[in-house]
Formats: structure tokens, C-alpha cells, sequence
């Protein structure tokens, strides 16, 4: 690729200033008779992050008094609202001369090109055209303008005309006609002429909506012990363990290690549940007969209500419980359903409420409060996005022969989920839609995703498409400031990365108590039971992946459904899985970490090596005070620090950080790492390429246990300088501590300090090309290496 085209799309992938109008602005002299633009106002409109959008809205209420068909005797009516070349129609019903809609159309005001609106009644005909019944026409320079906060506009009766308009006729339909904004509350439900295609239960899957999350639990299953087992074959006594569901969770508690039939366990099982709580507890306590046979020798149900709501580490009372115990076989089948009490499991159960429940992972967490909410705190600031549009999207899917996208957007901010409406087939969708969260960590992350929608009818079994992704975090954005910028949608696909197109958004953060923010700084990330009793690395990865389990399941029970697809990829289900581009972007983040201490490195060698004969002396004169003067070692320090801080201030990050090609190693990446990366899990692909790649993992693995070896090597050595391993190194060392410890001791520290650093910093002139004694002394120290095989 040549520079110039290089450099040009190195540019298409960075963040972009937009300057849209936000605000409202009224047609007709402002608002409240002003004029212009409000703007700087803070308290003036809900809706000041979004471009205004003007709509007209026709509500079709009621009908009454309708004509029959003289030939069947009944009617089937519905309305159609006609304005230019768009129509909407209600729903029909059938022989109901007095039928009620309540159904709202809204039509943009960009596209209006008529001066008349119509309404028509008509009624329905199996074989056909409908019949006409009436019409009522509205002039659109009469409509009149609501402005919220107005009370919604009262509907009216209107007697129908008939067709040239000339006389009434007879029957009358409830209606209500005014212009306004997408800030009215008739918005979100109304039929749009920006899917007027659309039809049938596709009209559900494209309207915006606000979804929460369920709320979840964690839920604390302490097995502690269980009583007069009884196996199946009662000349051997069972080795038993128990096993634990709820839905589609189960663990396992180890196996006892006595054959017994009073087993003792004491283990924690933690499964993830959800209100309202309609799953069970299952247990079963099983006979480990051989290493392929279980045999149940007892189980039980419990609903989930029953339990006790722990808010802290205080202790929760345990419980007996009676095992049903099942017999099998023709001759015990009459005893199938008999509890019998011999049997019981001692059990600690509890629902925590303590918790944070983790369903995304901690590096961009967006919420951290515990479940419980008497534990909450005070919000301490307000989040305001407005989704604006979407610019130079890709078509996504193929319709009547030509490529095209219907995109919505998701926002995810703790738990609350938004979703627009979508826009059909456009590639630069204009949404101009404002959402509200309540903030109570700045450290936190909202994510916010483009989709394309697959469920707008006759595709009903494709999942919804990808386009993008953006994260901005509420900590690098200035408090009380609008930014507005276009965020570029970037997707790595198995051809190499793609833009997809730019999301322009308008983000807001306003901070409620600048004290209680400051203070946060200083407390845990988590609730402090994450910390009191914490959860092992293998326990978090679990009972994530079930929390996302159970929130994608939940949500897509909604009407319409926030799709399994979505969810996943806004919670980054699949962040864990091993890719050769994220180990190599992870390793140079370490290196790029240590960028600053190698260049510091390298600065001090030059000055020990006087590259430049004066920094080296104002070194020396510097080092000269500071031996001097130790009390003013940390002061300068901080000081340093202090200047560096202030001086950066001028260079400070004007606009949040976004998705870095460079950094995720995205733009070099080979293409054989991609299709690994994209590979399912187990994987499925050809024999050969998996022995490829395994091989490449083998080198990559080979190189960091060389690494992770030389580092055990260095270890070793310091610990063999007393271990005696060398006894010859060892004695020198001892006596060079014993002579250091005297000198030390009659000499006093300032004059050991200032020979210490004169020597560090003497002319080359006096340095020898060979390595020093201490180095020379150190390599020469055994390790543990000699004794591996």
C-alpha cells in the first residue's frame, strides 16, 4: 500500500470532531414565542444532545356510527392515514361498526411533500377493493405545534366527506393531528414512514425500547455433611459426593475420601440465579460405585425463595434436610414416592446479596454496585448520550438484487440496555435519540453497538449482523462538557480489519457531588465482599459466563427481543479465547509500558559515559546536593513529579479514547492468525492446519518458558548466596557482608553514598570493557537449573 493511501486510512480510523446542531428549535418563533437555538441553558430541554427531528403525529383513536354493506349487513373497517406518497394503515376489525384503534403515525417532516393530509375509513373486502366509507382532510399549514411539556393534544370528532368533499356522510372518527418532535411521548410506539415496508410482527422489532437487566444473585450452597446414607448394595459402603443444578448450572463436590455413610465435604458451590426466581435447587447426593458409574442414592428440591438474603460475611445458620430416597425394580415400584427420613444432607445456603454479580469483564465494567439495594449509594453523576446517526455504513445484506443495511443502535450502561428504533435501509441513518443513566462510578464503561436488523420478516432465522462497536470511559470525559464526536466503526473479519462506518454521538457527563466523586477515587473497585471472602480465577470466569448466559436468555424474552447475538457481543463473551493478534498486542503493551524506564536506562548510561559533558557535570553538582542535603531526596522527587503533571497538562487528551487499530496490533495482523482467531471452539478445521498451528503455538510457548526460565535462573542465585549450594560463594559472600557491615558501621553513610556515586558516574576513561565483579560474582551462583530433566 502506498504512503499517501496509508496515511489516509490511518486517518479514516481515528476519532473525528463533528459540530451538529443540538438543541430545540421550533417553526414557528422558538419556543414560548423565542427565537433561535437553545443552547447554553442547561435546565431548558431534555432533549438538547439530539438534532431536532420534526414529526407530524395523526393519532386515530375511535370510530362511531360507521355505515354497514348493504349486501352483507356487517363491516370490517380500518383507517388509512395518506400523506403524499406514503400510507398507513390500522389494524381491521371485523363487524364492528363502532371499532377503537388507539394507534399513532408519525411522519417526517423532511420528507413530507404535500399540503394535505388524508384520512380515510374504509371498509374491508375478502375479494376485491376495499370500500370507501369517508375521509376527513386536513390543510398542513393549519396543524398546530405541541411543545413539551404541553399536556398531549385532546382528540376530536370529525364527520366524514365523501369523496369530492362536497357533503358529509354519515359516520365519525376520533382523531388528533399535531406537529412536534421526537420528544413526544407518542414516539417510541408510532408507526414511522422510515419503515413503512414494513409489515406483519417485523413492526415490533423495529421500534426503540429500554430493557433492564435481571437482577442477579449470587447463590452460596455450603455442603457441609450428609447422614445414613444408603447405597444401592448394602455390602459395600458408598464413597459419595453431591451434586448441585440450578437451570443449566451444575457442580460437583469432590469425592469423599472414606467409604462412608456419614460423609463430610464442608465445600462452597456458587451458581448465579436471577429474579424472579424460577429455576430450583437439585441435589443429589451419588455413590462414586467406579470410575464410569454413579448411582443416586438420594435427592431433594428446593425453591430458591426459601432462602435467606446475606447483605454481609456474617454467618448464616445451616439446615438439615430429608433426602427422597427412590427405590428401583419391579419389587419396590409401589415405593417409588416414599420419603424416608434416614437420610439427610446438612447444608448452609444462602442468596448474596453483598456481591457485585459480574456479567462483563472488569477491565470495562459499567456497573459496581452489590445486588442488595439497600447497599447502594447516592448517584453521583448523570450520563447523557444522544445517538445521533450513523454516516457511509456497508450494506450488510443483499435485498431485490442491491446491497442494504437497517441499523439500529445498543447503548449498555450498568443495568440499563437502550435500543433505537431502526432506520430501514439506509446506509447513513439519522436516529437523534437521548438516553439518561444515573452514574455511581466514575471509573466505569458504557459501551454502545451498531447491528444490522435481520428480523424485519422473511428472514426470520439469520442473526442480526455486527457493524460496530464503541466504549468510552466516564472517567476520561470532563464533567458539564458536550462532546461530540464521530467514532469510527471498526470489525475485525477473517479478511483483516474493515471500517464499517462512523457513529456520531453527543456524551454528557454531569457530576452531581464533585466530593463524593473525589472520594471514590480512594475506595475498593468491588463491594468489599469481593475482598472479605473473594472468589478463586477459575470461580469469576464460571459464574460470568453463567451471568451472561442467564441476562442473553432474559433479555431475549423481551418484546422485541434483545437477541442473543447482541448481548453477547456487548458483553464480549468471547474476550477470554486465545488469539495470537491479542498475545502480541498484550506483549508490546508491557513493552511500550516500559518504554519510559528504558529511556531512562539509556539517559543515565549516557551521562555515565559522558556523551554530553555538561549534563553529566550538572548531574554530578545535583548529586552533590543531594548528599548533602538527603531531606531533600522525596521532596524533589515529588516535586519532578509534580512539574511533569503540570507541564502534560498543555498536551492533555482533548477527546475520549477510542478503538486503536495500532494498539490491538489490528492493521499488520497475518491472515492465518485471523482464521485462527475466528476458528470455533472445538475447532473445525482440517487436520493439517491444526498441527500448523500447534506447532506455532509450541514456539511462541517455547520462547516464554526459555524466559519464564531465566527468570526462575536469577531467582535461584540470589537465594544460593546463603544456601551454601556453592559453599566456596557462599563463604565469600558471608565474609564481603561481614567486612561490609564494619566499614558501614565507622564510616558514615554520607561519605559511603558520595563514593558510591562517583564511582557509578566515572569517565570512561577509568571504565573497563569487561562486565563488573558483582555481575561476574552473581553468574557464576548455581541455580536449580542443573537438576531439571
Amino acid at each position: 500500500m502506498s504512503s499517501p493511501a496509508a496515511a489516509n486510512q490511518k486517518e479514516e480510523f481515528k476519532l473525528k470532531d463533528t459540530k451538529p446542531q443540538l438543541g430545540e428549535r421550533w417553526p414557528h418563533g422558538g419556543i414560548r414565542g423565542g427565537g433561535g437555538w437553545i443552547s447554553s441553558e442547561r435546565a431548558t430541554s431534555t432533549y438538547d444532545l439530539v438534532e431536532q427531528m420534526f414529526y407530524l403525529y395523526v393519532r386515530v383513536v375511535k370510530a362511531k356510527d360507521l355505515p354497514t354493506n348493504p349486501v352483507t349487513g356487517t363491516i370490517d373497517p380500518y383507517v388509512e392515514v395518506k400523506l403524499g406518497n406514503y400510507k398507513g394503515k390500522t389494524q381491521h376489525f371485523e363487524k364492528k361498526p363502532n371499532p377503537e384503534w388507539h394507534q399513532v403515525f408519525a411522519f417526517s417532516k423532511d420528507k413530507i411533500q404535500s399540503s394535505v393530509l388524508e384520512v380515510f375509513v374504509r371498509d374491508r373486502e375478502m375479494v376485491g377493493r376495499d370500500d370507501y366509507i369517508g375521509r376527513v382532510i386536513f390543510d398542513m399549514n393549519e396543524v398546530p405545534t405541541r411543545v413539551p411539556p404541553d399536556s398531549p393534544l385532546a382528540p376530536q370528532w370529525y364527520r366524514l366527506e365523501d369523496r369530492k368533499g362536497e357533503s358529509k356522510v354519515r359516520g365519525e372518527v376520533m382523531l388528533a393531528v399535531w406537529m412536534g418532535t421526537q420528544a413526544d411521548e407518542a414516539f417510541p410506539d408510532a408507526w414511522h414512514t422510515d419503515a413503512s415496508s414494513v409489515s406483519g410482527e417485523g413492526v415490533y422489532n423495529i421500534r426503540s425500547k429500554v430493557y433492564v437487566s435481571p437482577k442477579l444473585w449470587y447463590l452460596r450452597v455450603n455442603v457441609i455433611e450428609a447422614h445414613d446414607l444408603e447405597p444401592h448394595d448394602k455390602s459395600q459402603l458408598p464413597q459419595a459426593f453431591v451434586k448441585a443444578q440450578v437451570g443449566n448450572q451444575i457442580l460437583k463436590t469432590k469425592v469423599c475420601p472414606q467409604k462412608t455413610t456419614n460423609p463430610m465435604w464442608n465445600e462452597d458451590l456458587v451458581f448465579v440465579a436471577a429474579e424472579p426466581f424460577e429455576e430450583k435447587l437439585y441435589l443429589t447426593v451419588e455413590n462414586k460405585v467406579t470410575s464410569a458409574k454413579d448411582e443416586v442414592m438420594g435427592r431433594i428440591i428446593l425453591p430458591l425463595t426459601i432462602f435467606e438474603k446475606r447483605l454481609d460475611h456474617r454467618a448464616v445458620h445451616s439446615k438439615w434436610f430429608n433426602l427422597e430416597k427412590f427405590g428401583f425394580g419391579v419389587l419396590e415400584g409401589d415405593k417409588r414416592h416414599e420419603l424416608k427420613f434416614s437420610t439427610r444432607i446438612h447444608l448452609r445456603v444462602c442468596l448474596e446479596g453483598g456481591y457485585h454479580v459480574l456479567d462483563e469483564s472488569t477491565m470495562y465494567i459499567s456497573d459496581q454496585r452489590p445486588t442488595a439495594r439497600q447497599l447502594w449509594k447516592n448517584p453521583i453523576g448523570i450520563l447523557e448520550v444522544g445517538i445521533l446517526s450513523a454516516q457511509g455504513l456497508q450494506p450488510m445484506k443483499t435485498k431485490d438484487g442491491k446491497g442494504t443495511t437497517d441499523a439500529y443502535c445498543v447503548a449498555k450502561y450498568g443495568q440499563k440496555w437502550v435500543r433505537t428504533r431502526t432506520i430501514i435501509e439506509s446506509f447513513s441513518p439519522k436516529w437523534n435519540e437521548q438516553y439518561t443513566w444515573e452514574v455511581y462510578d466514575p471509573c466505569t464503561v458504557i459501551t454502545l453497538g451498531v447491528f444490522d436488523n435481520s428480523h424485519l420478516g422473511g428472514s426470520g432465522g439469520k442473526n442480526d449482523s455486527r457493524i460496530g462497536k464503541v466504549r468510552i470511559r466516564l472517567s476520561t470525559l470532563e464533567t458539564d462538557k458536550i462532546y461530540t464526536h464521530s467514532y469510527p466503526l471498526l470489525v475485525l473479519q477473517p479478511s483483516g480489519l474493515k471500517k464499517m462506518g462512523e457513529l456520531q454521538l453527543a456524551v454528557r457527563f454531569t457530576c452531581l457531588s464533585l466530593a463524593h466523586m473525589i472520594y471514590l477515587y480512594w475506595q475498593p473497585l468491588l463491594p468489599k465482599m469481593h475482598y472479605l471472602h473473594p472468589f478463586t480465577v477459575n470461580q469469576l470466569d464460571s459464574l460470568r459466563y453463567q451471568a451472561m448466559n442467564i441476562v442473553a436468555v432474559r433479555l431475549g424474552r423481551a418484546e422485541p427481543p434483545l437477541r442473543k447475538e447482541v448481548v453477547e457481543y456487548m458483553l464480549d463473551v468471547d474476550s477470554h479465547m486465545w488469539s495470537m493478534r491479542r498475545s502480541k498486542a498484550n506483549f508490546f503493551r508491557i513493552v511500550s509500558l516500559f518504554s519510559g524506564l528504558i529511556a531512562m536506562s539509556k539517559w543515565l548510561g549516557e551521562v555515565c559515559y559522558w556523551k554530553n559533558p555538561v549534563t553529566t557535570i550538572l548531574v554530578h553538582v545535583l548529586f552533590f546536593i543531594l548528599i548533602c542535603y538527603p531531606e531533600l531526596i522525596l521532596p524533589t522527587m515529588f516535586l519532578y513529579m509534580f512539574l511533569i503533571g503540570i507541564w502534560n497538562y498543555r498536551y492533555r487528551p482533548r477527546h475520549p479514547p477510542h478503538m486503536d487499530t495500532k494498539l490491538s496490533w489490528a492493521e499488520v495482523v497475518h491472515a492465518d492468525e485471523l482464521d485462527e482467531e475466528f476458528d470455533t471452539f472445538p475447532t473445525s478445521k482440517a487436520q493439517d492446519v491444526v498441527r500448523m498451528r500447534y506447532d506455532r503455538l509450541r514456539s511462541v510457548a517455547g520462547r516464554i518458558q526459555t524466559v519464564v526460565g531465566d527468570m526462575a535462573t536469577q531467582g535461584e542465585r540470589f537465594l544460593a548466596l546463603l544456601s551454601w549450594r556453592d559453599p566456596r560463594a557462599t563463604c565469600l559472600f558471608v565474609l564481603f557482608c561481614l567486612v561490609a557491615a564494619v566499614a558501614l558501621y565507622v564510616t558514615p553513610f554520607k561519605i559511603m553514598a558520595l563514593v558510591a556515586g562517583l564511582f557509578w558516574l566515572r569517565h570512561p576513561r577509568f571504565r573497563s570493557k569487561q562486565p563488573s565483579v558483582p555481575s561476574n560474582f552473581f553468574r557464576r551462583l548455581p541455580s536449580r537449573a542443573d537438576s531439571m530433566l
